[in-house]
């Protein structure tokens, strides 16, 4: 997470302030530098750290603590924002791709958006409210044929009704919630919605 109005950097620009080559720096300082700085999106590949923080560390000063309170302009990854929506990374950029959520903002190369904007998103899922459903952006539109019409993890649970057609629902619900986030609950009425839909098809 990159606190609200925090200015950040990567290492790429770290080595250059330090007016060495990056693999150098990466060699020969980056251990003990990560050991004094958190990287801001722990577990991420892309390594961005607080300026202010950095900035200490290559001063040789105490690096400051960041701000402990959280706050609705706080930057979150993809990570972060799957972990209070209850889904996977990989569907919050789904969510991103087809306008259930904003493009977001990209801060050396790592996508984030703002927490007032994922809180507002798990506090208003699709179909559930007025503007539940409603892509970024969009007017309020057309009700939805089912709560979870336009949901991208309806086709996830489409595809695993394909595969395996003779397992139990809660199985696959188990497996779904495992791989993907979210609970084996929701991943039941997806699955009961995905198995409904496709028998309503036209032939």
């Amino acid at each position: 997470m990159i606190p609200r109005g925090r200015p950040v950097i990567n290492e790429a620009d770290i080595a250059e302030r330090a007016g060495v080559p990056l693999a150098t720096w990466r060699r020969r300082d980056a251990p003990a530098f990560r050991e004094h700085v958190p990287s801001l999106f722990p577990g991420s590949r892309f390594l961005i750290y607080d300026l202010e923080q950095a900035l200490a560390c290559l001063q040789g000063s105490p690096v400051p603590a960041l701000p402990a309170q959280e706050d609705p302009d706080d930057q979150l990854n993809d990570k972060e924002a799957a972990d209070i929506l209850g889904i996977d990374p990989g569907t919050v950029r789904g969510y991103a791709r087809r306008g259930y959520l904003s493009p977001g903002e990209t801060l050396y190369g790592a996508r984030v958006w703002r927490r007032r904007e994922i809180e507002h998103r798990r506090d208003h899922p699709p179909g559930q409210g007025k503007g539940g459903g409603r892509r970024a952006g969009e007017p309020q539109g057309p009700r939805k044929a089912h709560p979870y019409a336009g949901d991208p993890r309806l086709q996830t649970a489409g595809d695993a009704l394909a595969t395996s057609p003779d397992t139990p629902i809660t199985h696959i619900a188990t497996n779904l919630a495992q791989e993907h986030g979210g609970s084996p609950r929701t991943w039941e009425r997806l699955l009961n919605q995905a198995r409904q839909t496709r028998c309503q098809a036209p032939e």
